[in-house]
């Protein structure tokens, strides 16, 4: 076309008349984004998915340093993340990110003798609660009394209604001290799940928020909280076997193409602006952070869209060591009495032939995210000698770090009110992203949900059918 317009590339279905005039856009090619497109197109719709930068899988990437291909964050997932479970079987890649056969999280507390320093928290083969009973009993992290404190806490929050807007309003700290839980058990238990999962202490985090990692992880299925890990570099997963499904459903997939503005047309339909080209398409779904999201909408999209500007962000930073030899036996573990909060082995992960490369997961990382590499040095490779013997005398051939100011929305007491639906007040334009009101934190759950909810909502106004196979997670949650 002469003026640089064209409609979005057909793909998929063409055969179907039904699918031949219904065509999406979705912009953001994080795991949002990618979900969002492969459901569309699962259902029929010709989509063009754009991402800006030169690769899919948003904030959970890779990247080569070298000879080692590195993640930019250590990201973990649980057994009741049905709908990322579900992206990872629809990518193929399951097998490459499996999960325990039980829970089992070795915790290390650097300030008891060496010898006494661990402790697990596991479960047994037995009905919630009582498949952490032996674990709370036996962690020796806490003492007696305060284990018995947990256990009346944990029942407390079994009991909460996590449809009870109220709960927002509140912060967790406050209601663990309410329900008779000390400081020492806070920083062993509480904040040893809740800041990785969250990226808050329990000070800063919504009860609603917190009650509902608490309940689905813990107190919902005996494996509910079961862990998963990539076992490959996250590009791999979230890029290339990514792209790859993308390309077989027939989707348009365009990166280092940004997207500048979004506008709907007299005809109901919508022009997507990119450098050199303007796309024509009967919905748009944003699916980039909500900042970005606030400043492609179009006017009255949302009654007050200058609350998603509300909406804080929360970092996280990531510390990577590379040793000479190895120096830790175990994949990770979690740290107490430290700065160091979780330790993973990426050495089989990221390609290293030789010694071993450990990654810090530091969530949470307010006081350290712009403090120099030389600072960090300083501060982490003595904690590491304290908590783990096989560093001392070790050689450090590499350390770097990685750093993501804006890792996730802070979940604030407060934030609830501030996360929109999948769907605004334009017909055709939809939302997707872990900002998003799915319930969930700020997880690869979260995204893949805010997916799911955003194609849900298009397909429905473009009439078409839901394909049964994207929703079979919510039956198995």
């Amino acid at each position: 076309m002469s003026d640089g317009s064209r409609p979005a590339q057909a793909h998929g279905t063409a055969g179907d008349e039904g699918a031949a005039g219904r065509s999406a856009v979705v912009v953001g090619g994080g795991l949002a984004g990618i979900t969002t497109a492969l459901a569309l197109a699962d259902a029929g719709v010709r989509v063009t998915l754009l991402e800006g930068r030169p690769r899919l899988g948003g904030l959970a990437f890779s990247f080569q340093r070298g000879e080692l291909t590195v993640d930019n964050g250590q990201h973990v997932y649980l057994r009741c993340c049905t709908a990322y479970r579900w992206f990872l079987d629809r990518i193929e890649g399951a097998a490459l990110a499996p999960l325990q056969d039980r829970l089992d999280v070795p915790v290390v507390d650097v300030a008891k003798p060496e010898g006494r320093r661990l402790g697990r928290l596991r479960r047994d083969p037995l009905p919630v609660p009582l498949h952490l009973g032996r674990s709370l009993a036996a962690y020796p992290h806490l003492s007696l009394a305060e284990r018995a404190a947990v256990g009346r806490a944990a029942l407390a929050l079994k009991g909460l209604d996590l449809a009870d807007p109220t709960l927002d309003t509140q912060d967790f700290g406050s209601w663990l001290a309410a329900h008779g839980q000390s400081a020492r058990a806070v920083e062993a238990l509480w904040d040893l799940v809740g800041v990785a999962t969250l990226n808050a202490v329990a000070g800063d985090a919504s009860l609603g928020l917190a009650a509902m990692v608490f309940k689905t992880g813990l107190l919902s299925e005996p494996g509910a909280a079961d862990i998963g890990w990539a076992r490959v570099p996250l590009g791999e997963l979230h890029d290339r076997l990514a792209r790859k499904a993308l390309d077989s459903a027939g989707v348009r997939t365009e990166v280092r193409t940004r997207v500048t503005s979004v506008s709907i047309n007299e005809n109901g339909t919508w022009s997507v602006q990119v450098p050199g080209e303007r796309i024509e398409t009967d919905a748009v779904v944003l699916a980039v952070p909500h900042r970005e999201a606030h400043d492609l909408l179009p006017p009255r999209a949302l009654d007050a869209p200058e609350r998603l500007l509300d909406i804080g962000t929360a970092p996280i930073l990531n510390v990577h060591v590379v040793y000479d030899r190895t120096v830790l036996a175990r994949p990770f573990f979690a740290a107490l009495g430290t700065p160091v909060q979780w330790v993973f082995d990426r050495t089989h992960a990221s390609g290293l032939g030789e010694g071993q490369y450990l990654a810090l997961s530091q969530s949470a990382a307010q006081d350290e995210i712009d403090l120099p590499v030389a600072d960090l040095r300083e501060r982490y490779l003595p904690e590491l000698e304290r908590l783990i013997p096989g560093t001392r005398g070790a050689e450090v051939l590499d350390f770097f770090v990685t750093r993501e100011r804006a890792a996730t929305f802070a979940p604030t007491p407060g934030v609830g009110r501030l996360r929109p639906g999948a769907r605004t007040k334009a017909p055709g334009l939809y939302l997707a992203g872990a900002w998003t009101a799915t319930g969930w934190p700020a997880t690869m759950e979260s995204a893949v949900r805010s997916g799911v909810s955003a194609a849900d909502a298009a397909l429905s106004a473009l009439g078409r059918p839901r394909p049964r196979h994207l929703f079979e997670f919510e039956e198995a949650a």
